[in-house]
């Protein structure tokens, strides 16, 4: 079952907390779709299924409190942890991945935490990995805070509207438009997948 269909099949109630759960989890550590779960549930949101301010909410409060609960297990388990990780989860924490997230912290302190909620490694590092290096909690919070309501906010407000948009606009559509509008947007999101994992590769942020 596609992730639109199971959450569909869920009861409003239920979904708000998925949503929290799982970016909370993501948040902490462990890799899970929390990204993808959100946007799932925006389109869900512009389909009247669900309400866009409780998504909102619900994965700016799982963002947040995820990211605290790994900064506070970061900052007691330190390098050791991420050793752990690494053998545990070699593709999303493996030496070459804590090197550039280390180095990302390194050059923009704070900003690092903030713009992190918005990259796929980082997203997963941030919290565990600014309580590893000792950032004062402080200065997380802040970033935290800020970082994990825009994102939320942001994100589902985008795919909200964007999703009552499309759905007026289809309806006068014709079938040939509408194919060509798919293969260009598919075009358009691997080229810009190619591009941010070039300069992933190339250690820019």
């Amino acid at each position: 079952m596609h992730i639109d269909d199971w959450l569909q099949a869920i009861p409003a109630g239920w979904l708000y907390a998925t949503v929290a759960l799982v970016i909370g989890l993501e948040s902490l550590g462990i890799p899970l779709p929390g990204e993808i779960v959100l946007v799932s549930s925006a389109i869900l949101a512009a389909k009247g299924i669900v309400h866009p301010a409780w998504v909102a909410a619900c994965a700016g409060a799982g963002a947040i409190v995820g990211d605290s609960a790994g900064y506070t297990i970061g900052r007691k388990g330190g390098s050791a942890l991420f050793a752990r990780l690494g053998r545990r989860f070699p593709k999303h924490f493996g030496p070459r991945h804590i090197t550039r997230a280390e180095h990302y912290f390194t050059r923009f302190g704070m900003w690092a935490v903030f713009f992190g909620r918005f990259v796929a490694l980082l997203r997963i590092l941030a919290g565990p990995l600014a309580g590893a290096l000792r950032m004062p909690y402080w200065r997380f919070a802040v970033a935290n805070v800020l970082g994990g309501v825009v994102w939320a906010a942001g994100t589902t407000a985008v795919i909200y509207y964007l999703g009552l948009v499309a759905e007026k606009w289809l309806k006068g559509f014709s079938w040939a438009g509408l194919a060509a509008a798919v293969l260009f947007g598919v075009a358009t999101t691997l080229y810009l997948r190619r591009r941010a994992a070039s300069a992933l590769d190339e250690g820019d942020l």
